[in-house]
C-alpha cells in the first residue's frame, strides 16, 4: 500500500538544494513523487512512496546522513524531526522530468 505524507520544514531553499545535490540523480526505490513547495516558514514536501517500508529505509540509510550534513554547513542542526502528517493520494498522474 502506497504511503503518502505531507512535512514543513523550516529551511531555506538553498539549504534544501545543497542536501538533495547530496542524495544524487536517480531516485531513491520505492519512490513515486517529491513535490516541494515554498511556505511562509520553509519548505512543504508531499511525497509518495511504494511503502512505509521503502520511505523508512530511505530515511535512515541515506537522507539523515545528508540532512545532518547540509545543516551543519549552514550553521544549523536537527532539533526533532519534522511532523509527518500522513495523508491519501488517490493518484498521481505525472509527465517526464523536473520542473
Amino acid at each position: 500500500m502506497a504511503f503518502s505524507f505531507l512535512q514543513d520544514v523550516p529551511i531555506s531553499w538553498e539549504v534544501y538544494q545543497h542536501i538533495r545535490s547530496q542524495l544524487g540523480e536517480k531516485p531513491p526505490p520505492g519512490l513515486v513523487v517529491h513535490v516541494v513547495m515554498e511556505t511562509e516558514t520553509g519548505l512543504r514536501y508531499l511525497d509518495v512512496w511504494e511503502s512505509r517500508e521503502a520511505h523508512q529505509a530511505f530515511v535512515e540509510k541515506t537522507l539523515h546522513p545528508a540532512v545532518d550534513r547540509g545543516l551543519t554547513r549552514a550553521g544549523l542542526s536537527r532539533q526533532r524531526e519534522p511532523e509527518t502528517r500522513v495523508v491519501t493520494v488517490r493518484e498521481v498522474w505525472a509527465g517526464s522530468g523536473a520542473v
